[in-house]
């Protein structure tokens, strides 16, 4: 039985620290102090308590002792056992009877999802002294599978070829795939995030959550799309459903739709995505870029923020398809201050080039989660006097009010699904949108933009004539 360790949550790095431990680092000195002598050929770890030579000819001599009986995924999991550089990057076939306690959590867009537990855990690194894998057992993990993934396809391997390129722990990790027995569907293994999704977490709290607690959710978040987009990636599926939290701390999931910047083409049936989320350019067809990402962000940032659901009340077809071109966006909460504001509108800006990059966001984000301690700072100043009123209505809430803000309309769709709209306007910004923003260094005063700001209103008739003529 090989050595494991039970924990119960992620352990979450600052950027130096995890840069420090997965890094490859040419200093031999500084190598040899954090990760240590490999006891077996007494050279420095390629990773954190990781040396990639010796575990890549363990693995390889292990080949022979199990097959997923799929040559294509044999020879993807062996690929990464042979190039790992830690134990993030290392995938295992794991059988199925590993797992215990299966049990059906959702489906979303494009596959479902399962909780499960498996004693046996994880890889973490080889224990020379007693000559086995020191493995972690996390209390659980979800299996996800893809649509019509038992005849293996391009798009459940490059799912996990998207994980396996992102570095920091803000992203969901990838340890492994596995095959159910009876649908014979190949399913990818996670940790399981017990505290759901973005809505979840923001539903089911029973205490206020404070706006510099958000502010550390979103530098997270915008950190993990850092990397995503320095890895040379888009995200392309970006809303609320796929930030997944554990306690307080946020991970981006579902990188199904992760693609390299320069293999962005449009199908030809459609774009997929949550509406509410995608940008106006990418619904009219257009390329897909990072700041396709950084607009979806935006919405993100705001439902956070707001704690509303975008375009909750309506429909999501084509008239919501048409306002968003015409500037229509959801609502921002007076209660949200006056600097975050400002943030939400440039992220979601009709015009691309106005847009922050993701590095741009964490920037800012890191500075205010900085400035936490400094009482004389603008944005402190503002989130006081936000937070008074906040906690104040948040206590105030009656069960039957909560229960209505999470309630959307019958034709309000938030998993992935084909979106094949024709002939869309040119995206433009709202009058009302642009009038939301004032220099914030002026003194601060709490601003209304909840009611209607951005009320775009299309008949069938206008509809119809957008559907008979080629907009530009």
């Amino acid at each position: 039985m090989e050595e494991k360790h039970h924990v119960t949550v992620s352990t979450t790095y600052s950027t130096n620290e995890v840069e420090d431990r997965i890094v490859y680092l040419e200093d031999l000195e500084k190598r040899k102090q954090i990760y240590g002598i490999c006891g077996e050929c007494n050279e420095p770890g390629t990773g954190f308590y990781w040396c990639r030579p010796c575990n890549a000819k363990r693995f390889e001599d292990n080949f022979k002792n199990w097959t997923s009986g799929n040559k294509v995924v044999d020879e993807f999991i062996q690929h990464s056992q042979l190039n790992a550089i830690y134990f993030h990057k290392c995938l295992e076939w794991i059988p199925f009877e590993k797992f215990q306690k299966v049990t059906y959590v959702a489906e979303g867009g494009f596959g479902k999802v399962y909780s499960a537990e498996m004693p046996e855990g994880i890889i973490v690194y080889w224990d020379f002294e007693n000559q086995k894998w020191y493995r972690v057992e996390y209390s659980k993990y979800a299996l996800k599978s893809l649509k019509n993934s038992s005849d293996i396809g391009s798009d459940f391997l490059n799912e996990i070829k998207s994980h396996l390129q992102i570095h920091l722990n803000d992203i969901v990790k990838c340890y492994g795939i596995t095959q159910d027995p009876k649908t014979k569907e190949y399913m990818m293994v996670f940790y399981y995030y017990e505290d759901g999704n973005l809505r979840n977490y923001l539903n089911d709290s029973v205490f206020y959550v404070d706006y510099m607690s958000k502010i550390y959710s979103l530098r997270i978040i915008s950190r993990g799309l850092l990397d995503i987009h320095n890895a040379g990636l888009v995200h392309k599926d970006f809303h609320s459903g796929n930030i997944l939290y554990n306690d307080i701390y946020p991970c981006i999931s579902d990188l199904g739709m992760c693609r390299p910047v320069n293999q962005q083409s449009i199908k030809e049936e459609g774009i997929y995505g949550v509406l509410p989320y995608v940008a106006p350019e990418v619904l009219r067809g257009h390329q897909y870029t990072k700041s396709a990402d950084i607009y979806s962000f935006g919405i993100i940032m705001n439902e956070l923020l707001s704690e509303e659901i975008p375009f909750k009340d309506i429909s999501h077809d084509e008239f919501l398809a048409i306002r968003i071109c015409q500037g229509d966006r959801p609502k921002i909460s007076k209660d949200v201050p006056q600097l975050l504001t400002d943030l939400i509108i440039k992220c979601w800006d009709a015009e691309i080039e106005n847009r922050p990059t993701a590095k741009e966001l964490y920037q800012m984000l890191e500075k205010w989660w900085e400035e936490r301690y400094d009482e004389d700072s603008e944005l402190n100043f503002q989130i006081n006097e936000c937070d008074k009123i906040g906690e104040k209505n948040f206590y105030n809430k009656s069960n039957e009010d909560k229960s209505k803000n999470i309630q959307s309309h019958s034709q309000a769709f938030y998993t992935s699904r084909l979106l094949n709209f024709k002939n869309l306007p040119k995206p433009v910004n709202s009058i009302d949108l642009s009038s939301l923003q004032f220099n914030s260094a002026s003194n601060y005063t709490i601003q209304s933009t909840s009611a209607n700001q951005n009320s775009v209103q299309i008949n069938e008739l206008e509809l119809n004539e957008f559907w008979q003529n080629d907009i530009e």
